[in-house]
This record gives structure tokens, sequence and C-alpha cells, in this order.
């Protein structure tokens, strides 16, 4: 069996996980997901927990059973909890702000990136180097997060652009200055 996908994934007070075929609904106190897993893989709801399991030890199985139990998991804790992901802007002049519902970047570029966050997310600002996106969706968090990061990634000569906070950029040595060679 696969050690994660055997763990049952425990469900909150306040969250209702209901299952109709494949298509596994959770609800909880920030919205609703819902996602279509594989035909093959087994859902239950046994008391507070819910329980993947696979039909067979095939290798295409077992890779999905991690996979689905992870994916529950993740919808789970979305609905109750939340995820965010925060990026620093790092460089001389570069800033963020909110204009409504939009992101406006100024990062270097002769005009300002304007980047609209999608259904179920949420940009803040709280300050004007920090950006932070907040959803219930962890793969629509993460996805956001890395198209403002493509907008001006961090490079490793002055370490100038939008990286993730918790992201450390290897820096690297720039050119040696002199007159070595010339004639």
């Amino acid at each position: 069996m696969s050690r994660i996908g055997k763990k049952p994934v425990a469900i909150p007070a306040g969250v209702n996980v209901t299952i109709e075929g494949n298509v596994v609904t959770v609800k909880g106190p920030k919205g609703q997901l819902s996602r279509e897993l594989h035909k093959d893989i087994i859902v239950t709801v046994e008391g507070n927990t819910v329980q993947v399991t696979r039909p067979s030890d095939d290798k295409f199985h077992r890779s999905l059973h991690g996979l689905s139990r992870t994916l529950v998991a993740n919808m789970v804790d979305g609905v109750s909890v939340g995820f965010s992901k925060s990026l620093e802007l790092v460089g001389v002049g570069y800033r963020a702000a909110k204009q409504g519902k939009k992101l406006v970047l100024t990062v270097g570029y002769s005009h300002p990136v304007e980047i609209e966050p999608g259904e179920g997310l949420e940009v803040e600002v709280p300050a004007p180097t920090k950006i932070i996106v907040k959803g219930i969706d962890k793969e629509k968090v993460g996805a956001l997060a890395a198209n403002i990061r493509a907008v001006r990634e961090p490079e490793p000569y002055k370490g100038k652009g939008i990286k993730y906070e918790t992201e450390v950029i290897r820096r690297k040595v720039g050119k040696t200055g002199g007159k070595k060679g010339k004639k």
C-alpha cells in the first residue's frame, strides 16, 4: 500500500464531504470544492474520515492512490483553513499596488503590468514590496503565484525580481573589471 494513500483524511468540524460516483465534493466554512477522481479509485466516508483505496497493486493504481488521497486532503484543508503564498519584490523602484481587484506591478518595464486574479482567489498587498495570494484551491493559488513571479523572475547577479518569500536566490559573481588583455 502507498504510505500516503493509506492514511485516512480527517474531516474537521463544519466540513461536509459527499461522494457521487467518482466526483468528490467538499463543503466548508470558506466555500465549496469539487473534483472528479479517476474511476478506478474508491473513495469512502467513514465517520469523520475519508478513506481512499485502490483496486489492485498495478503500477498505475499505485501512482493514483497517493495522488487521489492528497487531492482530497487539499480540498478538505482548503475549505476549512485555506491556502496562501507570499511573494516579495526585490529591486529599486519595484512595487505592487492593488486597483480594485487587479494587481498592478511596477517592475522595471516601460509599462505597469496588470494581473487579474481568477475566481475564488484574493490578492493582498500589505506593503509595496509584498504580495499575498489567498484562496481555497491549492492549485489555483500556486498557479497565480507562479504567474506573478514569472512577470519578473529573480536574476542571479543582483537578486532583483519577484521571488517567493521562502525562496533563496543563488547569487553569481559578476564580471571582474580591469584592463586585462587590452593593449
